[in-house]
């Protein structure tokens, strides 16, 4: 998305903003109460009307990318009390649509770290981490994407691949028991289009919510688990679930590399069979890789 105009019989598109505005925030309640901290990595970028800043070096329209580093810490000040990434990220486009009048959209895209609390006061840094994009536009349009990245997932049992296509390339034996393992990235998008229809801050509840149907769906129930015959049918399995149960999602995105642990048989030409593989020593390897990756968005819904 950039801002499109026509120049000297020319197309010229143009957007300017910041990246990587690093903000950390705490929340404290009283003497006794919890802490809450959240580490967000900010990019801003304004779609707006100051041609003349490139064609006629008058700057006279330009939003400066410091100012705009500077009101992420103004808005997170603001913030007296704890709000979702998301909600941080209307606030930011919010402002920069509605502040400034040469401003027609604002993109903010946020990647939250994953502190996780060990006590009242301390937290400790997990993996997987949280994400969102939002638009906002001058007549208070809105987009809401979410998402995790990162999210690593292994079993060690229930996972097969078989019926494949085999020519004269392929290798690959087929198997009912296999090692199954994945770092998910997932993207959702919410079904709000406006400023008006968000009238609370449902986005952290959802984002832990989703995270836990999908992280369910992978593994199965917790005594018997549940066969995944590839890593498509459990990526869609997965993505069918979250929209199956959250009606304010209206599509999602997966992708879901294959990370191998490839069986080790140790074999030479004295010895056929120096350590033979039954089902218990693995090389982890993650390169090469497979990729899968798959959207599921309900009729009429946009990524």
């Amino acid at each position: 998305m950039a801002a499109k105009d026509q120049i000297d019989g020319l197309n010229f598109q143009q957007r300017h903003g910041k990246e990587r505005v690093r903000v950390g925030r705490v929340w404290r309640h009283g003497k006794e109460g919890p802490h809450f901290f959240v580490e967000w990595n900010v990019s801003i970028t304004l779609l707006s009307d100051c041609i003349p800043a490139y064609v006629h070096a008058d700057n006279s329209d330009i939003v400066a990318t410091d100012t705009m580093k500077n009101t992420v810490y103004v808005k997170a000040k603001e913030c007296s009390e704890k709000v979702s990434v998301e909600q941080f990220a209307i606030i930011l486009a919010k402002h920069f649509t509605s502040f400034y009048q040469q401003v027609t959209t604002a993109i903010i895209k946020i990647v939250e770290k994953p502190w996780e609390r060990v006590s009242i006061d301390g937290f400790k840094l997990g993996s997987e981490r949280h994400t969102t994009e939002v638009f906002v536009k001058k007549n208070g349009a809105l987009g809401v994407t979410s998402g995790v990245e990162g999210l690593a997932l292994l079993k060690t049992t229930k996972s097969g691949f078989e019926g494949f296509i085999r020519d004269q390339n392929t290798i690959l034996p087929e198997t009912r028991e296999r090692m199954l393992a994945t770092e998910v990235s997932a993207s959702w998008r919410y079904h709000f289009d406006s400023l008006s229809s968000v009238s609370m801050d449902p986005f952290t509840e959802t984002y832990l919510d989703v995270k836990k149907v999908l992280v369910n769906t992978f593994f199965g129930p917790p005594k018997e688990g549940v066969y995944s015959p590839s890593v498509q049918a459990t990526l869609y399995y997965m993505a069918k679930a979250v929209l199956g149960r959250f009606p304010d999602i209206s599509s999602i995105q997966l992708k879901m590399p294959n990370i191998h642990f490839l069986p080790v048989n140790l074999s030479s030409k004295d010895n056929p069979v120096i350590v033979k593989f039954e089902d218990d020593v693995y090389l982890p390897t993650d390169e090469p890789h497979g990729s899968i990756e798959a959207s599921l968005g309900r009729i009429h819904s946009k990524m």
